[in-house]
C-alpha cells in the first residue's frame, strides 16, 4: 500500500486507498429502490462519510458494522463537505502497529489531565466525600480505564482519552459556575460530575473500533455507574469505617441516574436537586458544544477549503450549523 494519508489531509476528487475504521454501517435504499452502503470512516485524524452506490445485501452482511475495512475509492465534494465514494471494500484485520493510525485519540496530555482532575477532587471539603473520591482514585484498574476510554461511541469526545477530557471540562466548568449560586453544594456537584459517566468504562469496548460491550447493551453506563457507587460506598464502610452523611449516597446516585435529563434520553429520573440540575445541564453543554465545534470549527482543519457555510445536518443537535466566525481574523491572501 501507498504511504498512509490521514482523512484530514484528503481533498476533493482524489483517489483513495487504505485501511479505515468503519462505524454505523447501514444499508440504505436509493430513490430507485436500489441498496447502497452508508457509513462513517475514521482514522486518528477524524472521520468522513462513506457511500457505496452499488452493493448487494449478501455482500453487506459480510462487512463489519463497526470494525476495520480496506477501501478503494475517491473523494467527492458534497454540500460543502467531503464524502468518500467507495468502489471496493473488504473486511480487514489490522496489525497492532496499524491501530495507532486508526483509532482517534485526545490531543491533550492524559497524565496532565488526570493530575488536574485529581487536584480538583483533592479540593473537596467534606471528609467523607473526599474519602469517597480517594476510594475511586485508588482503584487502579478503574482509573486506568478512565484515562483510556472514549466518552461515547460516536457522538461527543469519541476518542481515546475522551472520557477523562470530558470529565475534566465539566469539573472546570463547575469551579466557575458554583460560586455564582451560593446555595449549591460544590462538593456534591464536583463529586457528581466525576461519577456521572464512569460507567462508560464498562459500557464501551475501545481496544479496537469503539463499540458496546454486552454489559453496555444490557445494563448501560447510567445504571452501571449507580451500581459502582453502591459498591464503593460499601467498600468505604468495610475497609475505612467511613460512612457518608444520611442521604448523601442517595443524592449522588440520583445525579448519576438523572444526568441525561429526561427519560427519552435514557435518564431513570429527571434531575430533582439543584446539584443534579447543574450536573445535567453542564454535561449537556459540554457534549453539545464539543459536537458543534468538531463539525463547524475543528481544532485541526482540513487541508483543503471545501467552501460552504453550513455543516451537514447533525443528529445530536437536530440541525445543521453555520461554520464561519464573523469576528475571526481574516486569512491573508497570497
Amino acid at each position: 500500500m501507498k504511504e498512509r494519508r490521514t482523512i484530514r489531509e484528503f481533498g476533493p476528487s482524489e483517489r483513495i486507498e487504505g485501511v479505515f475504521a468503519i462505524a454505523n454501517a447501514q444499508l440504505g435504499k436509493t430513490r430507485n429502490d436500489k441498496p447502497y452502503l452508508r457509513c462513517l470512516l475514521r482514522d486518528k485524524s477524524g472521520e468522513v462519510s462513506g457511500r457505496m452506490w452499488s452493493i448487494d445485501e449478501a455482500f453487506f452482511r459480510r462487512l463489519p458494522t463497526d470494525g476495520f475495512v480496506y477501501i478503494e475509492g475517491e473523494t467527492q465534494k458534497f454540500q460543502g463537505d467531503l464524502q468518500l465514494i467507495i468502489h471496493t471494500i473488504q473486511p480487514y484485520d489490522p496489525a497492532p502497529e496499524e491501530m495507532r493510525d486508526l483509532l482517534p485519540t485526545t490531543r491533550h496530555n492524559v497524565d496532565e489531565m488526570f493530575a488536574e482532575t485529581a487536584a480538583i477532587l483533592g479540593s473537596l471539603e467534606h471528609p467523607a466525600i473526599k474519602a469517597l473520591a480517594e476510594a475511586y482514585l485508588g482503584d487502579e484498574m478503574l482509573m486506568a480505564a478512565f484515562r483510556q476510554a472514549p466518552a461515547a461511541k460516536s457522538m461527543h469526545h469519541a476518542y481515546l482519552g475522551g472520557l477523562l477530557e470530558h470529565t475534566l471540562n465539566l469539573l472546570r466548568l463547575a469551579d466557575r459556575v458554583c460560586p455564582l449560586y451560593p446555595g449549591v453544594n460544590r462538593d456534591i456537584v464536583v463529586m457528581g460530575l466525576f461519577l456521572h459517566d464512569l460507567g462508560k468504562t464498562r459500557e464501551l469496548a475501545y481496544d479496537g473500533p469503539f463499540t458496546y460491550t454486552d454489559r453496555g447493551e444490557l445494563v448501560g453506563h447510567i445504571v452501571e455507574g449507580a451500581i459502582m457507587l453502591h459498591d464503593k460506598v460499601q467498600h468505604l464502610i468495610r475497609e475505612k469505617g467511613v460512612r457518608l452523611p444520611p442521604g448523601t449516597f442517595t443524592v449522588l446516585q440520583h445525579i448519576i441516574l438523572s444526568h441525561h435529563g429526561v427519560p427519552e434520553y435514557g435518564a431513570a429520573k429527571v434531575p430533582m436537586t439543584p446539584e443534579a440540575l447543574i450536573v445535567s445541564m453542564l454535561d449537556n453543554l459540554d457534549a453539545k458544544v464539543a459536537v458543534a465545534l468538531a463539525a463547524a470549527r475543528p481544532e485541526q482543519p482540513r487541508a483543503f477549503d471545501l467552501g460552504g457555510n453550513f455543516t451537514d445536518n447533525l443528529w445530536a443537535l437536530g440541525t445543521k450549523l453555520f461554520r464561519p466566525d464573523p469576528l475571526a481574523p481574516a486569512t491573508p491572501e497570497g
